[in-house]
C-alpha cells in the first residue's frame, strides 16, 4: 500500500458529486479493481438498530445484519478493524457469497456513533494484513471528515 493509492481513494471520496451515494458507490468500485482477489467491497449502513447494505461491488450481498453479528456487526459493535483470515473459522459469520474466504471490516463512526462499515472480501485465505488495515481505516477516517454529516443524514432519512 503507499501514498498513491491513498490519495486516488481520497480524490474519489472528494469529487464533486453532490450525492454521498456516488461517493460511496465510486470508492467501493475503486476498491473492488483496485486490489487483487476481491469478490465484494462496499459498505452497511447503520440505521440506529442494525446494518442495512449500501452501495458496494459484487454479488447480491445480505440487506439487513444485525448489530454484534457477523463480522460487519461485531466490528460495528465493538468499534474496531477485524481482519479474518478464514471466515469459516469465525464463529456467527454470515456468508453472503460462498466463495468469500477472507474478510476486513472497518467500523465507521461519527462524534462516537456508528454510522456503519466498510466490508471487504476476498476469494482468497488470509488476504489481508496489517498494511491493509491501515489504509483501509485512513480512506474511512477521510471518508467521515468529507462525507461523515452526509452519510448521518443518509442513515436518518431512511428510517
Amino acid at each position: 500500500m503507499d501514498n498513491l493509492q491513498l490519495n486516488i481513494a481520497k480524490q474519489l471520496i472528494l469529487s464533486d458529486n453532490k450525492f454521498v451515494l456516488g461517493n460511496l458507490s465510486n470508492l467501493s468500485s475503486w476498491i473492488y479493481h483496485e486490489f487483487d482477489a476481491i469478490n465484494w467491497a462496499g459498505f452497511y449502513l447503520y440505521d440506529g438498530s442494525s446494518l442495512v447494505l449500501g452501495p458496494f461491488c459484487g454479488k447480491v450481498a445480505c440487506t439487513n445484519i444485525g448489530w454484534g453479528k457477523g463480522v460487519c456487526g461485531t466490528a460495528l459493535a465493538q468499534n474496531k478493524t477485524i481482519i479474518v483470515p478464514d471466515v469459516h473459522k469465525f464463529d456467527g459469520h454470515i456468508a453472503c457469497d460462498s466463495a468469500s474466504n477472507s474478510e476486513i471490516v472497518v467500523p465507521m463512526y461519527l462524534h462516537d456513533k456508528p454510522i456503519g462499515v466498510l466490508d471487504i472480501d476476498s476469494i482468497l485465505l488470509d488476504r489481508f494484513d496489517s498494511s491493509h488495515q491501515e489504509l483501509f481505516e485512513n480512506i474511512v477516517r477521510h471518508l467521515i471528515q468529507t462525507n461523515g454529516n452526509a452519510i448521518s443524514r443518509l442513515v436518518a432519512n431512511n428510517e
